[in-house]
């Protein structure tokens, strides 16, 4: 059986350096299509297009999506205000992957948000974020230093699609400093952490495989839940 095609969309830089360039590119941390490739499937990288009907367009060659992790989605797509540590926006990316999370729910497309991924789809059901965590819990476990990933142990819900993915508690790499508040309509949370944090949405009115998650499956070696993904990519 051919391997399928999972798209996964990427950072837009203004400038990058490499050689003897700088220039603009779109690029993404190896580790997404290392996790894509190990798990069975083909990875196809998606940079921001504004062309109209561009996501359209992607969504009905792909097999299978990956929304990536990267910066934070801009508040005014949830009708908030900015918190003082929220980062700059990436308006080009967020109208990028809000219509390619969309385009995807209406052809029943098999869907994988991570981090970033996992706050998108929440937003793109009319959900809403707790803009920076520390306000919120008392223990920040949830990111290490400036470029380091943490780690903390995160609990599926029993039932769910992630606990059928991820039986037990596990340990895996973190990074952020938001997360969900208001859970968008027809998703659940399958798992969180000690603090309570969601840590984990699905979709089960959806047919197709519809999971996000907020940690980085990406920086570990635990591939069960790309694989769960390109598994359903296949069928």
């Amino acid at each position: 059986m051919p391997q399928p095609l999972i798209g996964i969309s990427t950072y837009l830089e203004t400038t990058v350096s490499w050689g003897v360039w700088r220039l603009p590119a779109a690029l993404l941390p190896a580790g997404y299509h290392r996790l894509v490739q190990r798990a069975g499937g083909l990875a196809a990288l998606l940079p921001p297009d504004e062309t109209p009907g561009a996501a359209e367009a992607a969504i009905a060659r792909l097999d299978g999506l990956v929304i990536a992790g990267g910066p934070d989605v801009e508040p005014v797509r949830y009708g908030a205000e900015p918190h003082p540590m929220t980062g700059p926006p990436a308006r080009a990316r967020d109208a990028w992957e809000l219509a390619l999370i969309e385009a995807a729910l209406r052809r029943g497309l098999p869907l994988l948000g991570i981090c970033r991924g996992m706050q998108l789809l929440n937003v793109v059901r009319g959900g809403t974020l707790i803009q920076h965590l520390p306000d919120t819990v008392e223990d920040n476990g949830h990111a290490g230093p400036p470029g380091v990933f943490a780690r903390h142990e995160v609990t599926p819900v029993p039932g769910t699609l992630l606990a059928t993915v991820l039986p037990e508690a596990v340990a895996v790499p973190t990074y952020h400093h938001q997360g969900v508040s208001r859970i968008g309509s027809g998703l659940i949370a399958s798992a969180h952490t000690a603090d309570g944090t969601v840590e984990a949405l699905e979709y089960p009115q959806r047919r197709a495989f519809t999971l996000a998650v907020q940690w980085h499956p990406e920086a570990g070696d635990d591939t069960r839940v790309m694989r769960a993904l390109v598994t359903a990519a296949a069928g």
